[in-house]
């Protein structure tokens, strides 16, 4: 039965979603909370009902050692997961922010919290890291959550994670009605005319899983990166129902409504479901030959 058939009887579970793509300031944990409880207060005045901030969006990016991060860094219930919690409770809504973690195991990470309305939590470790974060923090090693709310069943997980297509699937195929990923995604270069290759990624991804997913991003200059001020909404069939004006360097708050009803039909046609017609058994021989690449890769780098 196909998505246009499947519709008519479905429960449209439509809500408003925001990514509130703002600036953090390196360093400058009070004034970057200041910064998201304003975005969040508005998106929710406009009637978001769940809510993105950036990656590490309480302390910045640019780390220059693993050292510099662990000054800045936070318990997973420390002062910015606690004040997004409250926040989440106050205004009623889910929030996904990054933030940088002191693991109570010793380890240093690139994190990100769930939180929703009702207390509902759920945190996550980035488990692929970009470039130089290979060189602070360590690698998260948990699927990416998924997070039962009253809105629905909300994922998460962070930047360069989503160029992984099997990461983004695992949450697809636990059930998730919508990924929310921060990010900071640095200009890199790239053909004039055609918008960032991220985020025909994100695209992709959510097509190939009839998966919406919200991304947010930030903007500004950071200790001589420039980013891209990239966010964007993406729906179940891939195509983009809010993108950000990227050059500005200025807040955008982007807002669309999703039915997340509509994320769990997987079929794309009458006779093809996106997930049913997986055949695992056929791609073994591919993960036993990326197991061997993987292998002779951590051999070279070391």
């Amino acid at each position: 039965m196909g998505r246009s058939q499947r519709h008519g009887s479905d429960k449209v579970r439509q809500i408003k979603v925001a990514c509130c793509q703002v600036a953090p300031v390196f360093g400058d944990v009070e004034g970057n909370l200041a910064r998201a409880e304003r975005a969040l207060e508005r998106a929710a005045e406009l009637g978001a009902r769940v809510a993105v901030l950036p990656e590490l969006a309480n302390t910045g990016y640019v780390f220059a050692c693993r050292e510099e991060a662990l000054g800045l860094a936070e318990a997973a219930d420390g002062r910015s997961v606690s004040f997004w919690a409250a926040l989440a409770r106050r205004l009623g809504m889910a929030v996904a922010a990054g933030f940088c973690e002191a693991g109570a195991d010793g380890g240093l990470y690139n994190s990100a919290v769930l939180l929703g309305p009702d207390g509902e939590r759920a945190g996550y470790r980035k488990a692929h890291l970009w470039d130089a974060e290979k060189l602070v923090f360590d690698l998260g090693e948990q699927p990416p959550p998924v997070l039962e709310t009253r809105f629905g069943r909300l994922a998460l997980m962070i930047c360069y994670d989503l160029e992984v297509p099997e990461w983004v699937r695992l949450p697809a195929l636990a059930g998730a009605d919508l990924l929310c990923a921060p990010v900071n995604w640095p200009v890199l270069p790239h053909p004039p005319d055609e918008r960032q290759a991220e985020r025909f990624k994100a695209q992709a991804n959510a097509a190939f899983n009839r998966l919406p997913i919200a991304v947010c991003d930030r903007h500004g200059r950071e200790r001589g990166v420039d980013w891209s001020g990239a966010s964007l909404i993406v729906d179940a069939d891939g195509y983009p129902l809010a993108l950000a004006e990227t050059g500005r360097d200025e807040d955008q708050l982007l807002l669309a409504d999703l039915d997340l009803a509509a994320s769990r039909d997987k079929f794309i046609s009458r006779r093809n479901h996106v997930h049913a017609d997986r055949r695992p058994e056929l791609y073994r021989a591919l993960q036993d030959e990326e197991s061997r690449a993987a292998s002779a890769a951590a051999t070279d780098a070391g």
